[in-house]
């Protein structure tokens, strides 16, 4: 059936990178809600409750998440509480109030030992505390009957909060040299394309009503074309940087996984196959050095 009157969205993480620009890119779908910490703690699922029954939403988007992959390794309850918990609660009250739920998940879910991209058939076996909270809440989206799609990315990154490029950007004007892991393979994105790539997908949910979110519930994998190492990335970010001439980096070496101990053991591989998400949506993300094209011709 056709959504009769303009869709209540509510976005659940509207300070984080993909929350953000969630915002921005979803208002001409319908009226917006968007909440973060500490208006919410995603920890407590009475806080969580009492948000989705108060605002009665038509479609949720779940943004938010435990991100923090070494630190998740000592925090495993807090990163269980929000990232395999809450998001199952979530799915509970989206179900209660009749709407369609939105997650965000991760390639971290993988262990990294295939060779070619994984798919949404894929049996997921995470290395980390980080991956396995965020494939228990995968699970407990998918254990209720709720009309839902959880898209998972990689590499997530943006022009604000947290990540890799940013990381990059300020290590470059304090360090001349710099090591970074060569033999881990991924997609980064853009946290833009993943919200444009949302927006597309909710436009045509806006259109079809609640039987489009049924009829397409499930898994799909929603990262760039394209793939690089960590050392790749950072390469091509100190390139674009139009403010490289304030590097006083004057080395970037390409070292192995073992070479970097972290707490958190990651995907050697973690590439995933995104067919599923044009098949379904006619729904692509554009080369992972697009974004950074753009900006060096800024």
């Amino acid at each position: 059936m056709l959504m009769t009157k303009t869709p209540t969205i509510l976005v659940i993480g509207k300070n984080g990178q993909v929350g953000w620009e969630l915002c921005r890119t979803v208002g001409t779908l319908g009226n917006v809600v968007a909440v973060d910490y500490p208006e919410i703690d995603f920890s407590d699922p009475v806080t969580l409750r009492d948000l989705i029954r108060s605002v009665k939403p038509s479609i949720v988007l779940n943004a938010a998440a435990y991100t923090a992959v070494d630190k998740a390794e000592e925090e495993a309850d807090l990163a269980m509480a929000v990232n395999g918990v809450a998001p199952g609660v979530i799915a509970e009250e989206a179900k209660a109030v009749g709407a369609a739920l939105i997650h965000y998940s991760t390639d971290y879910v993988f262990d990294g030992t295939k060779q070619e991209p994984y798919t949404e058939l894929d049996e997921p076996s995470p290395l980390s505390v980080y991956g396995k909270t965020k494939l228990a809440g995968d699970q407990a989206i998918l254990s209720v009957d709720v009309p839902s799609m959880i898209f998972r990315t990689s590499w997530v990154y943006g022009w604000r909060g947290k990540n890799f490029l940013l990381t990059m950007l300020k290590l470059a004007r304090e360090r001349e040299e710099l090591k970074m892991v060569d033999d881990q393979i991924g997609a980064p994105t853009w946290a833009r394309a993943i919200a444009e790539a949302t927006a597309q997908v909710l436009s045509q949910g806006v259109r079809g009503g609640n039987d489009f979110f049924q009829d397409r519930s499930g898994l799909y994998n929603m990262t760039s074309r394209g793939k690089t190492s960590w050392y790749g990335f950072a390469k091509e970010i100190l390139t674009a940087d139009p403010g490289r001439d304030e590097h006083i980096l004057r080395r970037l070496v390409a070292i192995s996984t073992e070479e970097y101990k972290t707490l958190a053991q990651r995907p050697k591989m973690s590439l995933l196959d995104g067919a599923s998400l044009s098949d379904v949506f006619g729904v692509t993300l554009p080369e992972w050095q697009w974004p950074l094209g753009l900006w060096s011709q800024s």
